[in-house]
């Protein structure tokens, strides 16, 4: 019988080396925006960093899925904690130096963006060797805990700190990177790929991943509709609640109620997971989830409480998040060891690339509608999404198959140079998990480097 997870000391490490990056991220995320409108007074320069960081990451993630199996994780692991370290060094020294040219902080920002990028899908590697597979499930649990955990206290602090002195929320972080990288150092498991992948920047290698989930049809459903489509509705709905209970900018007590309440829901979401054995009704969760999504839309276009939408919101997030910490658990238990890496990317690639388009389109219809209009047409959107996740026969289906054997699609040998097989309807050796998965931690742009924290596949992935 396998210990349980309380004493597993190399998780206790992964997970604490990734509370302490990512409760140091959090606190940069918030003060390098308002350190560039302190020392620019432009709202564009600083809106800049963080789009900059989004793009780092989207087109870096499927090559740093193939980075995680050719390089021993904990090794590739170490050496992205080195290098986001010394550049939040070299930022925090030009801070309290009284100046941090704007190029220095787009290139602290890139870099940490690149480094996370390659880190996390290593760190899904490691956890995947680190924890057994009956444990999955808790052990994502527990890392998504800690992610909203560090999203609810990090920007907190980070801002009172950086009301103390600008430098203060950079030199936490230099803090917390210095413990994590501590903590990982410390780690006495490997993971290495038995088959290593070909070259990082090979389009066989590249698309390996999307390749692997593509041939699962219940895999592939869910990340394009749970995944894409309902990341990307929800982004705009919560974008258009924060504008319109914030009384167009005149208030922003209304809207920062209901993104607390957001974050609120995560948390408590990643607290009840594991007593709800979230892997087994993941196709129920989701189905759930997509419907409560569209009921919050409905309710939202005709009534006019923060309190209402903060809760209802929060329900939504906490449901999402259950849905996604089953999913991710799957994910990590059926994909082959030496492809972990490839499809921990693909998947965190297809469940963020349209999400950050969520809120320019919620901005787009409140000034082209009116707010219940926009609410409407929004909630249309995820009640399209939500019949598609419910009447598909390959989301039916895959709710019930292969939990005998979970490694089945592991059984394929991987192909030269990691040459992905081309997907074909008559294919049989890829048997459908039957929980759902959730990409990556993300685990978001804005901190340098985290442990493995879960991306979320539904509604609310960072």
């Amino acid at each position: 019988m396998a210990e349980p997870l309380r004493s597993n000391r190399d998780f206790r490490l992964l997970w604490l080396s990734g509370l302490f990056a990512a409760l140091g991220g959090q606190m940069s995320a918030i003060a390098l925006p308002l350190l560039i409108l302190k020392e620019t007074g432009s709202a564009v320069q600083a809106g800049a960093v963080g789009t900059v960081a989004v793009c780092a990451v989207l087109i870096t993630m499927l090559p740093g899925g193939v980075m995680a199996d050719r390089v021993e994780r904990r090794r590739l692991m170490r050496l992205c904690d080195v290098g986001s370290l010394a550049a939040v060094t070299a930022l925090a020294v030009a801070v309290w130096n009284g100046h941090a040219p704007m190029v220095l902080v787009l290139l602290v920002a890139t870099s940490g963006a690149v480094l996370n990028s390659v880190y996390a899908p290593a760190a899904f590697g490691l956890m995947r060797a680190v924890v057994p597979p009956d444990q999955m499930s808790t052990a994502t649990a527990r890392l998504q805990a800690r992610s909203s955990t560090a999203r609810l206290v990090g920007p907190l602090v980070g801002g009172a700190l950086f009301g103390v002195h600008e430098a203060l929320p950079f030199t936490a972080q230099f803090l917390g990177l210095f413990l994590s990288t501590v903590c990982v150092a410390l780690v006495r498991t490997r993971s290495e790929a038995r088959t290593r992948a070909g070259s990082v920047f090979s389009r066989r290698e590249l698309t390996a991943g999307l390749s692997f989930l593509w041939r699962l049809p219940y895999l592939r459903t869910v990340l394009l509709v749970f995944g894409l489509g309902m990341n990307f509705s929800f982004g705009a709905l919560t974008f258009t609640a924060l504008a319109v209970f914030s009384d167009g900018g005149r208030s922003g007590l209304g809207g920062g109620f209901v993104i607390t309440c957001v974050s609120a829901g995560a948390l408590a979401g990643a607290l009840i997971a594991p007593r709800f054995a979230a892997e087994r009704h993941v196709r129920t969760l989701i189905v759930i989830t997509c419907w409560s999504c569209v009921g919050t839309a409905a309710a939202l276009a005709w009534l006019s409480s923060p309190l209402v939408a903060g809760l209802l919101c929060a329900l939504c997030m906490g449901l999402s998040t259950v849905a996604s910490i089953g999913f991710l658990s799957t994910l990590l238990v059926v994909t082959p060891e030496d492809r972990i890496g490839r499809v921990q990317s693909a998947a965190g690639f297809l469940s963020s690339v349209v999400q950050p388009f969520g809120p320019l389109v919620g901005g787009f219809l409140l000034t082209t509608l009116d707010s219940s209009t926009a609410f409407v047409v929004i909630g249309c959107v995820l009640a399209v999404s939500a019949a598609v996740v419910t009447l598909a026969p390959s989301v039916r289906a895959g709710a019930g198959a292969s939990r005998e054997k979970p490694d089945a699609a592991a059984g394929e040998p991987e192909p030269a140079e990691g040459k992905p097989t081309p997907p074909t309807p008559e294919e049989p050796d890829h048997p459908e998990p039957a929980g759902t998965l959730r990409p990556r931690p993300a685990t978001a742009p804005e901190r340098a480097a985290a442990g493995p924290a879960p991306d979320a596949a539904g509604p609310g992935a960072p």
